[in-house]
């Protein structure tokens, strides 16, 4: 295991902002990145912030950084004239709640000329979950060619960067960083790309087939999760309208078989496919250099859509190469109880709900990216995050909150640095800049090489279905 130079911890402006902030959701990311703020971005004093929330969570804190609130839920009817006061030309439309369309907010943020950033694409309420829809008219790929789209229709104008929390967001340059690691192993002389197709020629030529994003969550609280209560890390609802999507997966050429639950889209770029079950009922092998081997479940994401996209390869109208991308998530232990639970009551959510945050006494997240099928066999590269460093960091975050906010902070002051960059995705920003803001924040930034494949002493107990000419074939990864 190698372990990249760190930083040393000084706050220093990361930006000068001298307009107003609107920040839409006020739950744990958007209380974690509240101090970050204050801290990095100079000119934005608490009196050019509003905070627009459904609810008084985080009111105490609030009211302490001088910073006004506004408990008022937007709608598809009111958020236009609730955002019109406190929003104009220049200003900053930040985006960190759940159940609020983010490509609504896209386009009132574009008409008011205003910059824009979410850490995830939502959709008005009911739009992870209408019986009415389709299991692809639900997925992320399908929100994701809404705002390409919109992106279609907007080519110009103020920046709004979508998608970049921790993952979706942070994991796009934590790849980039991955790949020029292992192509300075494997191929030293190769130059660094400028290019989206540069990066995809390079990806392919090092032989990455599989990315996935493998996070495993270790905190811990000593006040056990109750029946009848979900207990998590992060956002509860946020979790909660992952997991009830379809299952979601960029799909490599190096794949032999769609899985009989897989179906392809219609539209857009066909780079991902979506299984008919939900994440919460997905699980896939995967592997951190702490953890080791570990089961996740397959929860949609973005990433797993926009980084299959951006690293293909194409001749013409074929596609000569792309990889597998997926997100293998296991979350803390009593959220993993509390998702059984969950779908034991046929996913309908516990009356009670809590955020572990002051009361965890110990326990890390350690999320990366692991880059696997090329001649050095598999990569992981990323954060090891522990509960003692992020207390020593910022107050108001656990490890999971502090990579995510973290990341919002790189994406608003990238966005402020280059404000006429239209709509754009984390793979078209410059990751040595938002990884240079994030990394004091990270904890240990580790990169490890392993010999570990997803058919590892399989077969012996239960014999099963193995593909053993290429490990790396996503029948072999999942469950």
């Amino acid at each position: 295991m190698s372990r990249t130079p760190q930083p040393a911890t000084e706050w220093q402006p990361a930006a000068t902002f001298g307009h107003r902030l609107v920040i839409v959701g006020f739950g744990s990311i958007g209380q974690g990145v509240l101090p970050l703020i204050l801290r990095h971005i100079a000119g934005l004093t608490p009196a050019r912030i509003t905070i627009v929330t459904a609810d008084a969570a985080g009111h105490a804190l609030a009211a302490a950084c001088g910073v006004r609130m506004l408990v008022q839920p937007l709608t598809p009817d009111n958020h236009r004239a609730v955002l019109d006061p406190l929003l104009g030309p220049g200003d900053f439309l930040l985006n960190v709640s759940v159940e609020v369309s983010s490509l609504a907010l896209l386009e009132y943020a574009a008409s008011r000329g205003a910059l824009y950033l979410d850490s995830c694409i939502e959709p008005w309420p009911g739009g992870f979950t209408d019986p009415a829809l389709s299991p692809a008219q639900r997925s992320n790929y399908a929100l994701r060619e809404s705002v390409l789209a919109l992106r279609r229709r907007l080519p110009r104008g103020p920046t709004a960067v979508v998608t970049h929390g921790a993952n979706p967001g942070l994991v796009s340059h934590l790849v980039k960083q991955a790949l020029l690691n292992i192509a300075a192993d494997l191929a030293p002389d190769e130059p660094e790309p400028q290019t989206r197709d540069a990066w995809a020629a390079l990806a392919a030529r090092v032989g990455v087939k599989t990315i996935h994003v493998a996070e495993r969550d270790t905190q811990v609280s000593l006040t056990p999760k109750a029946v009848g209560e979900f207990v998590n890390t992060w956002s509860i609802e946020g979790f909660i309208s992952e997991v009830c999507q379809p299952a979601e997966l960029g799909w490599g050429t190096h794949e032999r078989a769609l899985p009989a639950d897989g179906r392809t889209h219609e539209t857009g770029s066909g780079c991902a496919i979506y299984l008919l079950r939900p994440g919460a009922a997905t699980r896939v092998r995967s592997w951190t250099p702490r953890q080791g081997p570990y089961h996740g479940f397959l929860i949609t994401h973005s990433e797993s859509v926009s980084l299959a996209d951006y690293f293909t390869v194409r001749d013409g109208d074929r596609v000569r190469y792309r990889p597998t991308v997926h997100y293998a998530y296991h979350p803390c232990d009593a959220a993993v109880l509390s998702l059984h639970e969950f779908a034991g009551r046929n996913y309908r959510l516990q009356p009670d709900r809590r955020v572990l945050m002051d009361e965890i006494v110990d326990g890390v997240d350690e999320l990366g990216v692991l880059l696997a099928g090329h001649a050095k066999n598999a990569y992981w590269y990323g954060s090891l995050l522990s509960t003692a460093d992020t207390r020593a960091l910022v107050p108001h975050n656990n490890a999971t909150s502090l990579q995510v906010t973290a990341a919002v902070l790189s994406g608003m002051v990238w966005a402020i640095e280059n404000p006429q960059r239209g709509i754009v995705e984390p793979e078209d920003m410059d990751f040595r800049r938002t990884l240079e803001i994030c990394r004091p924040y990270l904890g240990r930034l580790v990169g490890a090489y392993t010999e570990w494949t997803p058919i590892d002493d399989r077969g012996e107990l239960f014999p099963e279905d193995i593909d053993r000419d290429d490990p790396w074939q996503f029948k072999n990864v999942r469950v």
